[in-house]
């Protein structure tokens, strides 16, 4: 990265409403929290005088045991995005290109971009189908925000063995991969998995994550980290909330049954997609997105307008919450 990029790439748009009198359906975050993590905050936060440990062991223990992987495989970073940007520097130089998909998070094809590289971009459900060879990184979202689909586990480690071959590194991108049964690719050759904190156990302002990396990539990963890039709070419950099983599992069962009974209540009225993690992309047809979105405000909710998204020009993105709330948001959509 530098200058000249940097005053190129403009910021890229995200869901999340600040305003309190809004029901938020425009993140993805979890509305609930593990217990103990008020506990947690405030343990470490007395102990905050001091500089944290380094390396954090107990959090890459914590994290290693979550994803199973050998502890010296984790690399822990403020958020999963600080974990996507040190792994696209690493991996793309000026001229290069990358495979990244589209429609999906916006910060891959950024990211790439502020290293001088060119994003090329894939539909998510063909990505594993390219042939990675000319690529100096290729992103894989799984599953995928904002579309929901996951990819096949077979399909993708079949991918990651042709990156192997052509000398790819691999990002794969986990952020909503704990909200499923599904197999991590942490830990597999050639591939570095970027996992966040934020979503799953509803904590975004904590600021906690990590890659996943072995061999030469996980090595420099490991040597560009800064210490103490996590502070004493973030480092405490982070390693509290990867230890609630219970409240995963919880929260899976909640998620995937509200998460039906929405998409059934809803696919009457719009083109609703299937979908594997806490949210559902409605296709709005020929309507509006922006007076659609602007009348569902006026009601009390946020919806994400999905038009942000490359090659998303009649969606909208929104949230499973709690019960109550989501018969709100279904009460407002079937009206307006």
């Amino acid at each position: 990265m530098n200058r000249e990029t940097a005053h190129g790439v403009g910021p890229v748009a995200h869901g999340s409403s600040d305003d309190p009198d809004l029901l938020d359906f425009s993140a993805n975050t979890n509305p609930r929290t593990p217990p103990g993590v008020d506990e947690a905050y405030e343990t470490a936060l007395n102990a905050a005088t001091s500089y944290p440990p380094e390396p954090p062991s107990e959090y890459r223990e914590a994290a290693a045991a979550y994803v199973g992987v050998a502890p010296e495989a984790v690399i822990p970073t403020p958020g999963g995005l600080a974990a996507i940007r040190m792994a696209i520097g690493l991996a793309v130089e000026p001229g290069d290109s990358a495979l990244v998909p589209a429609p999906s998070f916006g910060e891959y094809a950024r990211e790439v971009r502020l290293q001088g590289g060119t994003p090329a971009f894939v539909p998510p459900a063909e990505i594993t189908e390219s042939d990675p060879g000319d690529y100096a990184l290729a992103v894989v979202c799984n599953p995928n925000n904002p579309t929901g689909e996951a990819i096949d586990h077979g399909a993708l480690r079949a991918f990651a063995r042709r990156c192997r071959e052509g000398d790819t590194p691999l990002l794969v991108d986990e952020a909503f991969l704990g909200y499923t049964d599904r197999p991590s690719m942490a830990g597999t050759e050639g591939v570095v998995v970027a996992r966040s904190l934020t979503k799953l156990f509803g904590l975004p302002g904590i600021r906690a994550g990590f890659a996943v990396a072995t061999g030469s990539f996980g090595d420099a990963m490991e040597n560009a980290r800064r210490p103490w890039n996590l502070g004493a709070p973030a480092l405490a419950v982070g390693s509290h909330a990867m230890r609630q099983t219970a409240f995963v599992e919880a929260t899976r069962t909640r998620v995937e049954r509200e998460r039906r009974r929405m998409r059934e209540t809803l696919d009457g009225r719009f083109d609703v997609r299937e979908s594997a993690t806490p949210f559902l992309l409605l296709d709005v047809g020929d309507r509006p997105v922006g007076p659609l979105v602007a009348a569902v405000r006026e009601r009390g909710i946020a919806v994400r307008d999905a038009t942000t998204f490359r090659g998303l020009d009649s969606h909208i993105r929104v949230a499973v919450r709690e019960p109550e709330e989501n018969d709100r948001l279904l009460e407002v959509l079937l009206d307006v």
